[in-house]
């Protein structure tokens, strides 16, 4: 007979409500989270893996901590999914990632309890320090807790926040969740060096015999009398920095507590309590499992990290004959040219199976170096390895290859190093939304002297690309290509060397021409069919470079065109129109030109079509666009029915 009774988590809206609950209830409410989040994503894809293994402790924290008077700040927000269900979220959560559903991240402005909006790592401790300062400048008291995963501390930005807490002395509390996933990539999951003394530390006879013997006096001495405690309290952190693994955490100025089961959330919640009300910076650390508690995110935890949608009772995606993924025709191209020349490598900051590298490091592991978290390192050490003569390729995405402009900058380009800049999710990426959107690199890139900048408009041409790119070797090349599939071209044996500048011309017309690069040429393509319905015929060039641009090409058709519009997947400030119109400047006369891509403001979560059709990019749009600006530039005022501005 089916239980019509109503469960635990569905009497919670808010983490009050949670905290209403016996102690004992918990271990139930985290099995209906884990159930809940489970069919939810099932449904509509989203990160798994990181929220299952956050449950126990993300229940155990809205339980202990009085949020959202206490601030919870989490890095990035992969392990936030029960943090929303927690929070008034839960019936909205097949939503999430979907246009106008709830952000696959945390965002400030979807509720009160999302302290620090994030989808970049390394966050939270810098964070969570400014919240602490401001707490105490305003005379509250209220808690900051930052939950930190363990590939946070493959960034610098995170130690720069634990250096900086450990000399101000603030009460603040951070947790380590420490889950042995730092890479992404099933064949190598961990690239902490600190997770192996991690692991040496917590099996060390010494380590296990002082836990049984000395940590339970040693957590109890509160009991004491004040001299006894001082002294207790030298023993403890003494005995602790030899044969515990926080012996670093306590030499930056943290007391360090743990490492605890996560997954125990009658003890979290002991062990939170404890904590809560102790003065200058905590840490804990906490070891929890990703994927925990669904059998198939705990065999394959790299796999169903971030999913589309699956059958929940097997775990698998339905196949799909689709083209394969530019990402994928990227990381074969590797493959090739590293057979080919011995001095090419390929470098990550901890996305191999996302950037498509992870071809390479199981084909030729020894030319494949993943980073970690770290992408200003990354391109530093890039430069480094180029001083010596080699051709690093830095395949990182768009959206987190600007956190390390200064490295380009300075260590790259102003040293003209021959490093190779990939970007992959490139212009508008779907359901990541906007902390995920590649939408600003040709502008980044642009400024930036020596630098040469391409993208291509299909698979085809995104191997010629890499192939000119690693063969140019005469200072710093950039190129970008959108998430998703390829075209499904014929492929084709070998490369084909792409002249520097050189753009091409795909449609003869005679009014007006539409300049495109990258994934906005195939739909200028389809727009210039549109115009012919207009009467309108369409010139239709794909410019192939942002930097430098082709002047032949551009002041050939400055002089044949009195309306020109450029069209890229990028900001309109500062990117390819904006490079298009300096030219054009020079000249003594010029056409009329229209810059069109996306607006300047935060574009929200959907599906690429979604946006495309949103910001008025796909083929519809820029048709409507370009009839409008080709009428005003010849003195017609009536408007195309339905246009809207971009």
């Amino acid at each position: 007979m089916k239980n019509d009774r109503p469960t635990l988590l569905s009497r919670i809206d808010s983490p009050a409500d949670l905290r209403q609950l016996d102690v004992q209830d918990l271990r139930t409410v985290c099995r209906e989270v884990r159930e809940h989040l489970v069919d939810s994503v099932s449904r509509t894809g989203g990160h798994l893996g990181a929220g299952l293994g956050a449950v126990e402790l993300t229940v155990a924290l809205h339980y202990v901590f009085d949020t959202p008077a206490d601030k919870l700040v989490w890095d990035t927000g992969h392990q936030a999914y029960p943090h929303k269900i927690l929070t008034g979220r839960k019936d909205r959560l097949a939503s999430i990632r979907q246009l106008n559903g709830l952000s696959g991240f945390l965002k400030r402005d979807e509720s009160e309890y999302d302290t620090f909006g994030a989808g970049h790592a390394n966050t939270a401790i810098s964070a969570a320090l400014g919240m602490a300062a401001a707490r105490d400048y305003d005379g509250r008291s209220n808690k900051v807790v930052a939950i930190v995963g363990d590939g946070s501390l493959t960034g610098g930005m995170a130690y720069e926040g634990l250096n900086n807490a450990g000399l101000l002395k603030k009460d603040m509390i951070v947790i380590l969740n420490d889950n042995k996933m730092v890479s992404l990539s099933a064949n190598k999951p961990t690239l902490w060096s600190l997770h192996d003394y991690f692991s040496e530390a917590l099996t060390h006879p010494s380590y296990n015999k002082f836990k049984a013997n000395v940590w339970d006096l040693t957590g109890k001495l509160d009991v004491f009398g004040d001299r006894l405690r001082v002294v207790a309290g030298k023993l403890e952190r003494g005995v602790k920095a030899v044969v515990t693994p926080g012996m670093m955490f306590e030499a930056l100025g943290f007391r360090y507590f743990g490492p605890f089961n996560g997954h125990n959330v009658v003890k979290l919640v002991e062990v939170f309590r404890h904590v809560k009300d102790l003065r200058g910076p905590i840490l804990l650390h906490v070891i929890t499992e990703k994927g925990k508690g669904y059998e198939p995110a705990e065999k394959d935890a790299s796999k169903l990290h971030g999913v589309t949608p699956f059958d929940k009772e097997t775990g698998r995606s339905p196949k799909s004959d689709a083209p394969p993924a530019y990402t994928k025709v990227f990381g074969q191209a590797m493959v090739e040219l590293c057979r080919q020349d011995p001095r090419i490598v390929g470098i990550t900051a901890a996305m191999p199976d996302g950037t498509g590298l992870d071809i390479l490091q199981q084909a030729m592991p020894e030319r494949f170096f993943d980073v970690g978290i770290a992408e200003q390192h990354a391109v530093t050490f890039a430069a480094g390895m180029a001083t010596e003569g080699y051709v690093p390729v830095v395949a990182i995405y768009s959206t987190f290859l600007q956190r390390a402009f200064d490295q380009i900058a300075h260590d790259v380009s102003l040293q003209d190093l021959s490093v190779v800049f990939v970007m992959d999710r490139a212009g508008l990426v779907g359901a990541d939304g906007p902390t995920h959107h590649g939408v600003l690199d040709l502008s980044y890139l642009r400024c930036i002297p020596n630098m040469v900048i391409m993208a291509p408009k299909d698979e085809l041409e995104l191997r010629d690309m890499l192939f000119t790119a690693v063969e140019h070797r005469r200072g710093p090349i950039a190129l970008r290509y959108p998430r998703g599939n390829s075209r499904g071209l014929p492929p084709k044996e070998g490369f084909e060397r792409i002249p520097i500048g050189k753009g091409e011309t795909l449609r003869r017309g005679k009014d007006m021409a539409l300049l495109a690069v990258g994934s906005m040429v195939h739909n200028s393509l389809g727009a210039a069919e549109r115009l012919v319905r207009h009467g309108i015929d369409a010139e239709v060039v794909n410019m192939r470079f942002v930097k430098p641009l082709d002047m032949d090409l551009l002041n050939e058709l400055a002089g044949r065109f009195s309306c020109i519009m450029t069209v890229e997947e990028n900001s309109i400030i500062g990117g390819f129109g904006s490079a298009v119109a300096e030219a054009l400047m020079q000249r003594p006369s010029a056409p009329r030109l229209k810059i069109y891509g996306v607006p300047d403001g935060y574009v929200q979560h959907g599906t690429p079509a979604e946006l495309w059709t949103l910001t008025g990019l796909d083929a519809e749009g820029i048709a409507r666009t370009a009839l409008a600006f080709y009428n005003e530039a010849a003195g017609v005022s009536v408007r195309p029915k339905g246009e809207h501005s971009a």
